[in-house]
């Protein structure tokens, strides 16, 4: 198992599935921190590495809807898409991930919403690809650093309230 460890993110991946799981804490009640990755005025504030701006092309952030978004780096643009499968609010967002440029690297990924009490919450998520190579792939992307800056961004953007 290859586990990652930030001061409050874990990523971890065990090399017998195809799975990468996150798991984070916050230090803001559920409904702001689910609200937070459903409304799209707010995805762009925190969502990916520091370095890159998000421009939302599509948002529906509800069971059967889509998304599509683009972050971008001076000339340089990475694009993204994938289905909201179910969103219920508060508590799961089932979805699927896909970076235009490996479009055979699709996942699956279901986020859980855990209320921990006193206004804190813990997000799990676990991303499933068809093959542990399109799970190396992402891991070797960067993903890590997307992952890590962006909950640092989201936890600022949760304390401004």
């Amino acid at each position: 198992m290859t586990t990652t460890t930030h001061p409050e993110t874990s990523i971890s991946a065990d090399p017998a599935t195809p799975v990468i799981h996150i798991t984070r804490e916050f230090n803001a009640p559920v409904d702001a921190v689910f609200r937070a990755h459903v409304d799209p005025d707010l995805v762009v504030k925190w969502q990916g590495p520091r370095y890159l701006e998000m421009r939302v092309e599509r948002w529906d952030a509800s069971t059967g809807g889509a998304y599509r978004f683009v972050h971008s780096h001076g000339d340089e643009e990475y694009r993204f898409y994938g289905s909201f499968h179910e969103v219920r609010p508060g508590e799961r967002i089932v979805q699927t991930f896909t970076f235009e440029g490996f479009p055979d690297g699709v996942s699956l990924d279901t986020l859980t919403f855990e209320d921990l009490g006193d206004g804190r919450t813990r997000l799990h998520a676990a991303s499933v690809f068809a093959t542990t190579e399109a799970r190396d792939m992402m891991l070797a992307s960067g993903m890590e650093t997307g992952v890590v800056e962006g909950y640092e961004r989201l936890d600022e953007m949760l304390a401004e309230g």
